[in-house]
């Protein structure tokens, strides 16, 4: 036997019109908010590991036998901090606002201004640092990071190594 079933009518609907809208308007700027601070902190995460390849170079460098790679009339000091900068430009980081150095990182000079060409320096440990305000490399200006700065730092023994073939 086939029962034929009576077709109950559709239930009607609240109108809803305009919630689209309204949930678009509540929802937007958070989003928009998300994605900015999502952009900056992919900037600060960039430029930091960026300045980190750069100290690692330059402190590649001040490790080296660096005899044959210093020009004539510059110290070492000044051909590393001055690789680590041209390193960073050739990354889009402006160089005016940088600051670098290289310091004692044991013993009880440590912070003092470190020479890589002072016999007595051999063997010791050495930090170079890269340091730049966040502010100049954000696309975004925002009072919450305008004093915060980029830095990385890196560690070193200051021992001649050369390489040979």
């Amino acid at each position: 036997m086939i029962r034929i079933r009576k077709q109950q009518p559709a239930k009607q609907q609240q109108p809803r019109k305009g919630a689209a809208l309204v949930e678009f308007a509540l929802f937007s700027p958070l989003f928009v908010l998300l994605t900015l601070g999502a952009i900056q902190a992919n900037q600060a995460i960039n430029t930091t590991m960026l300045m980190s390849s750069a100290v690692r170079e330059g402190g590649r460098l001040a490790t080296m036998d660096w005899t044959d790679v210093v020009p004539d009339g510059s110290t070492p000091q000044a051909k590393v901090l001055e690789d680590i900068q041209n390193f960073l430009e050739a990354g889009g980081i402006p160089a005016e606002e940088l600051e670098l150095s290289i310091v004692s990182a044991e013993g009880a000079d440590i912070g003092d201004a470190f020479d890589l060409t002072d016999p007595d320096n051999a063997y010791r440990l050495f930090r170079i640092t890269a340091t730049i305000p966040y502010s100049e490399t954000s696309p975004f200006h925002s009072s919450f990071t305008n004093e915060a700065d980029l830095s990385a730092s890196l560690v070193f023994r200051n021992g001649k190594s050369s390489i040979s073939n």
